[in-house]
């Protein structure tokens, strides 16, 4: 429907300023119907379309993540399982940077949430999973392949559950163990193992990445609360103590990688299990 407004213009030579005060009655009267107008045509605004681009900095570290992924499948394509870990690792560091860039620039996006959910499900679900096969699972047959089924649709359930949960559950805690450091805890093993850092009989490494997997897994779809860090802001000060902790832990991570990261992540994925049992002992909430 096209609207019209009217315009006027007013005959200011019949106003005398000096007779008339500050009442509009009296401008009115004295105007009368002594004005020009005009008709101008309005035309229907159009409402204005969303913006469909999306924020290039933290999805660029996205991309990166996912194709640490890939290449970490590539890799074990290739028998490189050794560098297909360290992949599976540089995919955690650049996953955990995209969500903190995200925040710090705020730059935010519901694409970016549903972005870093896929390549998490590639990086720290599919990934791992096929790693783990191509290196021992596939020795044990039907067993390998059904606990390398179990992480990835445990990986699967973990995200999915995660999108829906974002806004319900308390930020300081992951309910249940988060892909990153499920993938993360069967890649330390397979760097450890394939650097022939532990003292084990080869017939007993896929059982023990059977293990791993399947306990991984599970976990993922837990109930277990597990610290998440989100709490911890680097724009603002920490206590010395917290400086020399990071110092220690990079010192310890550069003098052995394998054995320190598998182990990190060995207590880690532990830690929301020792959370439960505190709370049913001691009757508190553990936060």
């Amino acid at each position: 429907m096209t609207t019209f407004r009217r315009r006027g213009r007013i005959n200011r030579s019949r106003i005398n300023s000096r007779r008339l005060g500050s009442d509009e009655s009296q401008w009115a009267d004295a105007l009368g119907d002594d004005l020009d107008y005009e008709i101008e045509e309005l035309l229907p605004e159009k409402p204005r379309l969303r913006s469909k681009g999306i924020y290039l900095l933290p999805n660029a570290f996205t991309t990166a993540a996912l194709f640490s992924g890939f290449f970490a499948i590539v890799n074990a394509m290739n028998d490189q399982f050794q560098v297909a870990a360290i992949a599976i690792f540089a995919s955690l560091v650049l996953d955990g940077m995209d969500g903190r860039v995200a925040r710090m620039t705020n730059t935010q996006s519901a694409f970016g949430e549903q972005y870093d959910s896929l390549a998490d499900m590639v990086s720290f679900g599919v990934a791992p999973a096929l790693v783990a096969y191509e290196w021992a699972l596939k020795d044990l047959g039907k067993w390998g392949w059904l606990a390398a089924f179990t992480y990835c649709a445990g990986a699967a359930l973990r995200l999915a559950r995660f999108n829906v949960n974002t806004g319900v559950v308390d930020k300081k805690f992951f309910q249940g163990l988060p892909s990153p450091a499920a993938g993360s805890l069967i890649a330390g093993f397979i760097w450890l193992a394939d650097d022939n850092k532990i003292p084990v009989r080869d017939s007993a490494i896929p059982w023990i990445t059977f293990f791993i997997a399947v306990y991984a897994g599970l976990t993922m779809v837990s109930n277990a609360r597990f610290y998440s860090g989100k709490a911890l802001d680097v724009r603002y000060r920490v206590p010395f103590g917290v400086m020399v902790l990071l110092i220690l832990t990079f010192v310890l991570i550069s003098s052995n990688p394998p054995l320190t990261l598998f182990g990190l992540f060995v207590v880690y994925s532990v830690s929301g299990y020792v959370i439960w049992a505190w709370e049913r002992l001691s009757g508190k909430r553990f936060s």
